[in-house]
C-alpha cells in the first residue's frame, strides 16, 4: 500500500456549502467532524482491486505464533461521499473456499465442516450499515458480517491511504480496515485442548482488509 502518498492527492474544488476552516479542512453543513478538502473529490463508486488488495486476517496458533491467511476471490461494491461521510457504504461479498494460509492441507481443513463448510455455505458477507468520520483520516464503519448463514454486527476502523492516478490512467484510492471478532459468534468452534492449558486455535479473529480501489467508469 506504499503507493499511495497524501501529497499526490488531486486539488479539487471548494465544495459549494460549507465554509473552509482555519485548517484547510471544509466543515459540513450538518455540524459533523470538519473534512480534509482532498476527500471531497473521492465520491462516487469505486471498486476493489484483487491483484493489489488483500482481504486477509491472523489467528493465534497454539497461543504461541500466529497464523496469516486471506481470501483471493471476492466481488465488492464500494460507494463513498465526501462531503457526507455518512452516505457512504460498502459490501464485499468474498468466496470462502478461495482462502489461502498458505498450506493446502490448513486450507482444506477450513473450508470443511469444522469451519467454513463451504459446501452448505459458500458465501462471507459484510454489507455496511453505518459509516462515521472521527477526524482526520479515520472512519468508522458498522456492518452487518454473515458466516455460515449467521450474521451479527461488526464494526471497522478504516484509515485513509490516500489517492493516486497510476500510469494506465486509473484513478485509485487506499484504505485500510481492521476489526477483531470472535468467531464462536458465527458457529466457528471447532478447537482442541492443550495439555498445558489454552486452544490450538484462538477464538478472537483479527481481520484485515488492505484495499486499493479504481474508480468505477460507468
Amino acid at each position: 500500500m506504499g503507493i499511495f502518498s497524501r501529497r499526490q492527492t488531486a486539488t479539487i474544488e471548494p465544495p459549494s456549502a460549507g465554509g473552509l476552516g482555519a485548517s484547510g479542512a471544509y466543515t459540513s453543513t450538518s455540524g459533523g467532524v470538519a473534512l480534509d478538502s482532498a476527500l471531497r473529490g473521492l465520491t462516487g463508486q469505486w471498486t476493489i482491486d484483487g491483484p493489489h488488495s488483500r482481504v486477509g486476517f491472523s489467528v493465534r496458533h497454539a497461543m504461541v505464533t500466529t497464523v496469516r491467511g486471506a481470501f483471493a476471490d471476492y466481488d465488492s461494491t464500494l460507494h463513498f461521499d465526501g462531503d457526507r461521510p455518512s452516505a457512504s457504504r460498502a459490501e464485499i461479498v468474498i468466496r470462502v473456499a478461495s482462502v489461502d494460509t498458505g498450506v493446502e492441507q490448513r486450507d482444506a481443513h477450513l473450508v470443511g465442516t469444522d469451519f467454513f463448510d463451504a459446501r452448505r455455505f459458500p458465501e462471507m458477507v459484510f454489507r455496511s450499515t453505518s459509516t462515521v468520520h472521527e477526524g482526520g483520516e479515520t472512519f468508522r464503519m458498522a456492518g452487518d458480517l454473515t458466516i455460515r448463514d449467521v450474521t451479527r454486527p461488526v464494526e471497522l476502523q478504516l484509515d485513509y491511504l490516500g489517492s493516486v492516478v497510476d500510469p494506465f490512467g486509473f484513478e485509485r484510492v487506499g484504505f485500510d480496515g481492521t476489526t477483531t471478532i470472535d468467531r464462536t459468534d458465527w458457529g466457528l468452534v471447532y478447537n482442541q485442548r492443550l495439555a498445558a492449558g489454552g486452544t490450538m486455535v484462538s477464538e478472537k479473529v483479527r481481520l484485515q482488509f488492505d484495499i486499493s480501489a479504481i474508480r468505477a467508469t460507468s
